[in-house]
């Protein structure tokens, strides 16, 4: 059987949906509608491409190669390249930033709106210390207590955000306000920069093959077919997040004229909650999101500490490697949720693009097949201008590169100027393979080199 049901794709696209909405991800798009105001449409175009259709594309470029995409990833490149590419990618979705800030997330939405500010910053190290006590625990003691509760939770959320959505359309906050910042001339490509911060095309490549895998076990086989219901389950799921990030954008463009413009979208989030329903709502909204973020948390962390444990042979006990994950993702949860998500902007525009051009070319693996220097090369041109988006984006600005390469390279003023160097990339590698004599046949993992 190499189809679904209508009712078995219905859950495939379900269990996609549950696995991308993450708690972390409400705080983006009401911050990306307040800051673009009437130019949230176009920015949630951007948003959505990065932050919804990536990562299901990823999934379905996992699917397409079996589930086997890290192996797949260190064939079509180069070894320390593929190593050091997903060394960033586990550290970024793990203690670094994904993780901090789960309990940076749930801190800002469940607990900040019951505290003064002079017990802040206490409040915040003693619910952290307890946060993330519980996600060591739970992620040392591995039981179906955790997944069971996050698949409760994710239908829990949703009706409480239905509910606020109906009450934000029937009665919203205020009127929307012009646009401020970037979005004013560049609200798409902002917004599609925007949507780097979910993490979720990263993390697609960390979990994508627990979706595949799901997929088989319902008796779908081959590349193929594996790729066409991922695709159609894709759609579902696409369809779902479309509507929640979309309710959300407005929700935070009527905001600010009243609540101003908030830190972050946790506080916009947590404001307009308690405007709506009063403390009651925040506390409800405080036990949900504080128990989805833990149950990301534990996934999390659990997923980076196996794949470090596997990295370093087994050197590095995992009970060690987690330990020190959760140590290090409570230090940088207590910076605040602000701080977090500006220190991730430069490390996910220069990872970004690479993950982008590796995803797009493998849904083109039956045409391009095992041409490795199509990869190379798309790769190593792509790497270059994320290098230099990144190093802007630190605020290590280069005033004459920069003045260079904005006269010359199209979209390079957005920090999208990997865009089409990516392509003549991969132009130039298929070139250079055709030169070379490249021939791969069909249905083999290998490329025959002529010469």
């Amino acid at each position: 059987m190499n189809s679904l049901s209508k009712g078995e794709l219905l859950g495939v696209g379900l269990m996609m949906f549950s696995i991308f909405f993450g708690a972390g991800n409400l705080i983006f798009p009401p911050a990306l509608g307040q800051a673009a105001g009437d130019n949230v449409v176009p920015a949630m175009a951007g948003f959505l491409i990065t932050g919804v259709g990536l990562p299901l594309m990823g999934i379905a470029a996992i699917a397409m190669q079996g589930g086997k995409y890290i192996e797949f990833i260190s064939r079509m490149t180069r070894p320390a390249f593929a190593t050091a590419l997903l060394v960033i990618l586990y550290l970024t979705i793990g203690p670094m930033f994904a993780v901090p800030r789960t309990g940076a997330v749930s801190f800002e939405i469940g607990i900040r709106p019951f505290l003064t500010e002079d017990t802040m910053t206490m409040g915040q190290a003693i619910y952290t210390a307890f946060f993330f006590g519980a996600t060591y625990w739970l992620a040392l003691n591995p039981s179906k207590l955790i997944d069971r509760v996050g698949k409760m939770l994710t239908p829990v959320l949703l009706v409480f955000l239905v509910i606020m959505f109906l009450r934000a359309f029937g009665a919203p906050l205020g009127d929307i306000m012009p646009a401020t910042g970037s979005y004013v001339e560049s609200a798409f490509a902002q917004g599609f920069q925007d949507g780097y911060q979910t993490m979720d095309l990263l993390a697609s490549i960390a979990i994508g093959t627990l979706v595949v895998n799901a997929v088989r076990a319902r008796g779908v086989e081959g590349s193929k077919a594996l790729g066409r219901v991922c695709l159609m389950a894709g759609l579902i799921a696409l369809f779902l997040m479309t509507l929640v990030y979309g309710s959300l954008a407005y929700l935070g463009a009527t905001s600010a004229s009243v609540l101003g413009h908030s830190a972050n979208g946790g506080q916009l989030l947590a404001e307009a909650v308690g405007i709506f329903f009063g403390p009651a709502g925040n506390l409800l909204l405080a036990v949900i999101i504080g128990l989805a973020c833990l149950t990301t948390s534990c996934g999390v962390i659990s997923g980076t500490a196996w794949f470090f444990n596997k990295l370093f042979n087994n050197k590095v006990t995992y009970k060690n490697l987690l330990r020190f994950g959760v140590a290090f993702s409570f230090v940088v949860s207590n910076i605040g949720l602000t701080q977090i998500i500006t220190l991730a902007v430069p490390f996910l525009v220069g990872i970004y693009p690479l993950v982008i051009v590796m995803v797009v070319l493998s849904l083109f693996h039956g045409v391009i097949g095992e041409r490795r220097t199509v990869y190379r090369w798309a790769l190593d041109f792509t790497l270059a201008f994320a290098v230099v988006d990144a190093l802007n984006a630190a605020g290590f600005q280069l005033p004459v590169l920069n003045g260079i390469l904005a006269q010359y390279v199209p979209f390079y003023s957005l920090m999208l100027g990997w865009l089409i160097p990516a392509i003549i990339g991969a132009g130039i590698g298929l070139g250079i393979s055709f030169l070379r004599g490249e021939v791969t046949v069909k249905n083999d993992t290998q490329a025959v080199d002529m010469n």
